[in-house]
């Protein structure tokens, strides 16, 4: 029993340092971002697929409404951070909004640094369907359901 606790212990003190560790990289990262408008042909834009567009206005004609795809990275996750996608209507003054056939993707300013450069999709898969980042140059490796990432 007193074995059990001792690894219980050891394992929540490892997920704690972890959490904020990742917290502390995320916060710090906002320090170094440039509030300027990237072009939509930059290396660092966000770029939507097909199927991503395609979803969006499936989602836009259910709602009656112009909603956009938020995505926003947290920390957490089976490998550090972990994707999170949300429908919205507002923007914020830090947010970065890529277009493509009138589908809006909005990121804030501290995920932004975190998918410079990625692919957004929709995947439907026989267990599930859900918007993912298909390639995400600033992520070394991830979990297999595509949900969580390991930066560089």
């Amino acid at each position: 029993m007193a074995t059990t606790r001792s690894l219980i212990s050891r394992i929540a003190l490892n997920l704690a340092s972890r959490i904020r560790q990742n917290h502390r990289i995320l916060a710090s990262s906002s320090s170094y971002y440039s509030s300027s408008a990237l072009p939509e042909d930059s290396s660092d834009a966000i770029h939507l697929t097909d199927n991503c567009v395609r979803r969006m206005k499936e989602l836009q004609d259910i709602e009656k409404a112009d909603k956009m795809l938020r995505l926003s990275v947290e920390a957490g996750g089976c490998s550090g951070f972990q994707y999170a996608f949300a429908l919205d209507d507002k923007t914020n003054d830090d947010d970065r909004i890529f277009e493509k056939d009138g589908v809006k993707l909005v990121v804030d300013k501290i995920s932004f640094d975190f998918v410079k450069g990625a692919n957004v999709d929709f995947v439907e898969e026989l267990i599930r369907s859900a918007f993912q980042v298909t390639e995400n140059p600033s992520a070394v490796g991830g979990c297999s359901c595509k949900s969580s990432f390991m930066v560089k």
